[in-house]
């Protein structure tokens, strides 16, 4: 119990540094990804990795579990880009549900400089398991 409460928090102070990061950077000429629709345009390489790294450790996956492989056959990479499999559309989904229920219930939990601490992340339901049971 301690330990999902550990980790919940540590996740949370992750994405709380990610956006607040990437609030403040200055915006490029060209974007640095390709299909964000979620997370900021402007979000460097290495927040986007640990956004994507809080997101396995919650549903305990691994890259491949929302992004498709490449259409070249002999390349073992990912398309980041592609949508092609439901499950990056559904990781979209719950991002914006949660931020949701964060604003509209827990809006009242802030940090030292009056920013929302998120309540709910992807491991308050899912705890390391991409398919949590519904009860």
């Amino acid at each position: 119990m301690l330990y999902g409460k550990k980790l919940m928090v540590a996740s949370t102070l992750v994405v709380l540094m990610i956006v607040g990061m990437a609030a403040t950077r200055p915006l490029d000429d060209k974007p640095r990804h390709k299909n964000l629709k979620i997370l900021p345009k402007d979000i460097s390489h290495e927040d986007l990795d640990k956004v994507m790294d809080n997101w396995k450790a919650a549903l305990g996956v691994k890259c491949n579990f929302c992004h498709a492989p490449s259409a070249d056959s002999a390349s073992h990479r990912l398309d980041f880009a592609s949508d092609a499999k439901p499950e990056k559309d559904i990781a979209r989904h719950m991002f914006k549900m949660t931020a949701k229920i964060n604003k509209k219930y827990f809006s009242f939990n802030k940090d030292e400089q009056g920013k929302a601490i998120p309540t709910v992340t992807c491991m308050t339901c899912h705890r390391g398991n991409p398919h949590p049971e519904e009860k």
